[in-house]
């Protein structure tokens, strides 16, 4: 007789129901060695995925975001699982902060994975022997990062293209040592999640990785906790490979959809500004083709935003010049004025309502991208969105009259 057949371990194996499935995707401080029973989560991402569209999108939430927890005091987002652990509630903490997710956000869940550090770095271990590649856009220099026995050690990333084993890969995806801190680390998550589904499917395939789960499930029990299937998951890992990279979305609650607030006691916390929250689901979830310049002009007029001009630099009269040129593109400004602290630095555009379409309008009209966008609670204007002027803006005008 011949040599039989390798049997194929997605032989059988679909995802056959057509309608969004919501994972809440969550990673905890917790090391096979610990005692406790209990832990904070120290990731949390709401991962969106649609069958039919072949489209997936990730919202990542900051752990300090303030929030209501059902049953509980409020408290940060993070400590809705210890709570749940710690308290005996049905379903322990997985449970509690689902419904938490599901109450202050209004999107349901219908599946969970909570893993700890030693599942991460089995998996990487697993999928990419040699590393796996990222991308540092600058020198990440971390003095105190958390080390596995709750002390701290010093890492450091170099910018650049470079392959990271399981263990410098959680050091990249934890550390905190940016300017952006705890959103950086969000955003780094997403594209490390990005960059190991893209080893999966180049190292061997989905195949390969999916006929070694089966000892993983095993070997790691006690290190993850979901209510997802060992069947489901064979059947998601078969849709998973269908869906292209730019069909993956991605989108952090960063400090455009939150702001600063203070406790009772004196704790440092994010509170959600769900408005902006809400667009940002939309834009993550169910995202569109790239928007027009018509498009975000619509959309603008529907908010009716009032907005002023501030100049940022030592050029006399650039809010006047710049005024004359947006209301040349029909924008209305209602006022100019000067920042009381002259800085130079780039154009923004300076939210104090959540009129987020028409900051994309304005932002587009400039040629700049979203990220100029920043929440403002300042009491500088009672407007609606400011422009702030930077040193830019004359080349920006100067360009755009080109165009």
């Amino acid at each position: 007789a011949g040599p039989s057949a390798t049997p194929d371990p997605l032989a059988g194996c679909t995802w056959d129901v057509p309608r969004r499935l919501n994972v809440l995707l969550m990673g905890i401080d917790q090391r096979a060695a610990d005692t406790e029973t209990a832990f904070r989560s120290d990731t949390m991402i709401i991962v969106s995925i649609d069958p039919v569209r072949k489209s997936i999108g990730m919202l990542s939430i900051p752990r300090d975001l303030w929030v209501s927890i059902p049953g509980f005091q409020p408290n940060r987002i993070t400590t809705a699982n210890y709570i749940g652990d710690s308290s005996g509630y049905p379903g322990g903490g997985p449970a509690l902060a689902v419904e938490t997710v599901e109450q202050n956000f209004g999107v349901g869940i219908d599946r969970y994975l909570r893993v700890n550090f030693d599942v991460f770095e089995r998996v990487v271990d697993l999928v990419a022997p040699n590393g796996v590649q990222v991308c540092p856009t600058q020198v990440i220099d971390d003095p105190d990062y958390p080390d596995a026995g709750y002390g701290t050690i010093a890492v450091r990333f170099e910018p650049g293209c470079q392959r990271l084993d399981a263990v410098r890969l959680l050091q990249y995806a934890r550390t905190r040592a940016t300017q952006g801190s705890d959103f950086d680390r969000a955003a780094l998550q997403q594209l490390v999640i990005k960059a190991l589904r893209d080893e999966v499917l180049t190292a061997g395939g989905v195949a390969n990785f999916i006929s070694q789960v089966p000892a993983l499930w095993t070997e790691l029990a006690g290190s993850f906790v979901t209510n997802f299937t060992l069947e489901e998951l064979y059947g998601l890992a078969t849709l998973l490979q269908q869906i292209p990279r730019e069909n993956i979305h991605s989108g952090v609650i960063n400090n455009l959809y939150t702001d600063m607030a203070t406790t009772a006691q004196n704790e440092q916390v994010l509170t959600p500004r769900y408005d902006a929250i809400r667009f940002l689901m939309d834009q993550v979830f169910n995202p569109q083709e790239a928007l027009s310049l018509g498009d975000l002009r619509e959309r603008a007029l529907a908010e009716n935003a009032t907005i002023v001009i501030y100049n940022n630099t030592d050029i006399v009269g650039l809010a006047g010049q710049a005024r004359d040129w947006f209301q040349a593109q029909g924008v209305t400004i209602v006022n100019i004025g000067n920042m009381p602290e002259i800085s130079g630095t780039p154009t923004i555009i300076r939210d104090y309502s959540g009129k987020l379409w028409t900051a994309r309008y304005l932002a587009a009209l400039m040629g700049l991208p979203d990220e100029v966008i920043q929440p403002a609670v300042d009491g500088l204007t009672g407007d609606d969105l400011m422009i702030v002027a930077g040193a830019d803006m004359p080349q920006i005008l100067q360009s755009t009259r080109q165009n």
